[in-house]
């Protein structure tokens, strides 16, 4: 016999109400992708060409280099969050859904800081020649 209620097995959230989190969570990062995103490609196609050196020279002047660290953890987050749905939903074996689930998270915990990393160091390295 069980005391959580029927909708609570389902959910498998319990009354700790953890799926509601996550489900706003996946709607504020989408919201906030709106702004970041059309920030990015507007800058972006401004550049008067495409250039090594003249993409260089963008991510490293003003706040550019904050707003593209925001954009790419604002994207992992949203992505993660994603993924760890599909992973949940349709992945019913335990153990490979955990493995995983584990993956998922390692993988974008990895896209962040790699992006994050090659953000800041154009950022601190790039000297116009």
């Amino acid at each position: 016999m069980s005391l959580q209620s029927p909708l609570g097995r389902v959910l498998g959230r319990g009354s700790a109400r953890q799926g509601v989190s996550h489900w706003w969570v996946q709607r504020l990062t989408a919201i906030a992708l709106i702004p970041l995103t059309l920030w990015f490609v507007l800058r972006v196609t401004g550049l008067p060409d495409y250039e090594h050196d003249t993409v260089r020279a963008w991510i490293a002047t003003g706040w550019h280099p904050v707003w593209l660290i925001l954009l790419i953890g604002t994207l992992a987050w949203h992505s993660a969050l994603g993924v760890q749905v599909v992973l949940e939903d349709y992945v019913h074996e335990k153990g490979i859904k955990v493995a995983a689930l584990v993956t998922s998270t390692f993988l974008h915990v990895l896209a962040v800081v790699a992006g994050a990393y090659a953000v800041l160091r154009v950022a601190f390295t790039f000297t116009a020649g």
